[in-house]
C-alpha cells in the first residue's frame, strides 16, 4: 500500500469522524475523494501517509490538524449567481414583500463556501433598489456562515481572481460592483460588502445565537447529509425563519419526507419554500 492510500478500517474511522464533526456522509468507496482532498497536507504537516494523517486527525489534541482536514472536505467549488432563478425569484417575488418594511430585511446564506452566494444575494438586492428607489428604508442585511475558517476569511476578504470571477458574473456586473484590488484581483466594492457579514457556523449546532430571518438560502448543502441530520438542520431553520419566511434549496434538493412546516410554491422556474 502506498502512502497515499488509505486502508478500509482508517477509511471507516475517518467517515465516522467526519459524520460526527459536521455531518458530511461518506459513501462506501469514496477513498479516492479523501485522498485527493487531504493528500496536499501531508507535505504542509509534515506526516509521511494517508494513514497516519487520518489517525492523527481522530486525536482530540491535534487541533490544528482537525481544523485543516475538516476545512479540505467541506470546501466546494460555486460560482456566482448559481442556477440564476433564486436569484431572479429575489428579485421578482421575495424582495417586493419586503421592500416597504420598517425593520431591517434579513437573509441568511448558510453555507457561503468562498462568498459568491452571499455577495450575489447583495448584488441583487442592489439592482432591486436601483430599480425601486425608496425600497428597504432599514436596510438589509445578508449573513453568510460556513464551517470552514479558511473559506470565511476569503470571503471577508473579498477578492476573486479572474477564474472565479468568470464564472457566472457579467461584464455589467464586474463593472458595477468590482473595483481594482492587490495582485491583479477585482475586489468587491465596499457598498457591497457592507451589507454582508460573516460568522462560523457548523449547521449540526445550534442556531439560537443566529437571530430571525426573512429569506434562508440553504442551498447544496443538504445532499451530503444522512435523512436525520438533514431533518435537524431543516427543523432548525424553520426556527429561525419568520412568520411567511422563505427558504431556498438546490435544485436537486428537496423538503420531501423531511419538514412539513413549510408550503412549496413552483415559480416558473424554480421553487421556493414559505414557512407556514
Amino acid at each position: 500500500m502506498s502512502a497515499r492510500q488509505l486502508d478500509e478500517k482508517s477509511y471507516h474511522e475517518f467517515r465516522t469522524f467526519l459524520e460526527q464533526q459536521c455531518g458530511i456522509v461518506l459513501g462506501e468507496n469514496k477513498q479516492y475523494l479523501v485522498k485527493s482532498r487531504l493528500a496536499p497536507l501531508m507535505a504542509k504537516f509534515g506526516i509521511a501517509s494517508l494513514g497516519e494523517l487520518v489517525t492523527k486527525t481522530l486525536s482530540p489534541v491535534e487541533r490544528q490538524l482537525r481544523a485543516a482536514v475538516i476545512d479540505a472536505m467541506t470546501t466546494n467549488e460555486t460560482l456566482w449567481f448559481r442556477d440564476d432563478y433564486p436569484f431572479k425569484l429575489l428579485k421578482s417575488k421575495l424582495l417586493p414583500d419586503f421592500a416597504n418594511r420598517k425593520t431591517p430585511v434579513k437573509i441568511w446564506s448558510a453555507a457561503s463556501s468562498s462568498g459568491q452566494e452571499p455577495y450575489s444575494i447583495a448584488m441583487s438586492v442592489l439592482e432591486y433598489q436601483q430599480a425601486n428607489p425608496g425600497a428597504f428604508p432599514r436596510g438589509v442585511q445578508v449573513v453568510g456562515t460556513d464551517i470552514s475558517t479558511t473559506m470565511l476569511e476569503h470571503c471577508k476578504y473579498g477578492h476573486y481572481d479572474s477564474l472565479a470571477l468568470a464564472r457566472g458574473l457579467s461584464a455589467e456586473r464586474k463593472r458595477q460592483f468590482f473595483e481594482s484590488g492587490d495582485n491583479g484581483m477585482l475586489k468587491v466594492k465596499q457598498h457591497v460588502k457592507s451589507m454582508v457579514s460573516f460568522r462560523p457556523l457548523n449547521l449540526l449546532n445550534s442556531y439560537s445565537l443566529m437571530g430571525r430571518f426573512d429569506i434562508v438560502f440553504c442551498r447544496n448543502v443538504l445532499i451530503y447529509f444522512s435523512p436525520e441530520i438533514k431533518s435537524q438542520i431543516i427543523g432548525q431553520i424553520h426556527g429561525v425563519l419568520n412568520n411567511d419566511g422563505y427558504l431556498f434549496l438546490g435544485a436537486s434538493e428537496s423538503l420531501s419526507g423531511l419538514n412539513q412546516n413549510f408550503n412549496m410554491i413552483r415559480c416558473n422556474p424554480g421553487i421556493v419554500y414559505q414557512k407556514r
